[in-house]
């Protein structure tokens, strides 16, 4: 048996719970800076739909970490992340991915916000990403772990850069002026609600 978590993870490597293309790409490039390998489903040839009926982004991200875990007999982590705009009511928060009901694509998700924001202000539009970051060992909902990042900034009024995911060209950084979809990897990494999350992940397992 591995004498330490860190260990451990490297031992028998970390599933990915999600199908989430750019998420799967933002957490190698932080998590390279250590010795684990991160495997997606793909990886492992397991595909699951966890509905999220939380109601939280710790509670969601717990159900989805256990699911995997269980069913791959492997270290599992997940995401559950969104955006709360403070002129909607902190809306869409936990159903960022959901944002207008089913059938909306990412594209039709940033058309329906900026709508409804399509009449505030400039200094009304303060927003935050949140991420929290749920990690189970043995497949039970009560995770033993959780990692929680925030990014705080402002809704554009128009959608701006093509790199990122999500809602990421309408978030503006308020450090570079430019929205996240605009950033570097570098940049968006160093900057974003899922990097912070890691960041507290990656200083947790030297502690371990």
């Amino acid at each position: 048996m591995p004498d330490s978590l860190a260990a451990l993870l490297t031992e028998k490597g970390l599933l990915f719970a999600s199908t989430n293309k750019g998420k799967l790409a933002e957490f190698r490039r932080i998590l390279e800076v250590r010795n684990i390998r991160l495997l997606s489903p793909d990886d492992v040839n397991l595909h699951l739909e966890i509905e999220e009926t939380a109601g939280s982004f710790s509670g969601n991200a717990a159900l989805k970490a256990a699911a995997w875990s269980a069913a791959s007999g492997m270290p599992a982590i997940a995401d559950d992340s969104g955006l709360e705009v403070e002129a909607l009511g902190g809306e869409p928060g936990v159903n960022s991915a959901r944002f207008g009901g089913e059938g909306l694509n990412d594209a039709d998700r940033r058309m329906l916000l900026l709508e409804k924001m399509r009449d505030v202000p400039a200094d009304k539009r303060r927003a935050h990403f949140v991420c929290v970051l749920a990690l189970s060992l043995s497949g039970h909902e009560d995770c033993e772990y959780y990692f929680r990042g925030a990014a705080e900034g402002s809704i554009a009024f128009f959608e701006s850069g093509s790199g990122g995911f999500g809602y990421d060209p309408v978030f503006l950084d308020p450090e570079t002026g430019r929205t996240f979809a605009e950033l570097t990897a570098a940049e968006k990494d160093a900057r974003s609600h899922r990097g912070a999350a890691l960041r507290k992940f990656i200083e947790f397992l030297e502690e371990k």
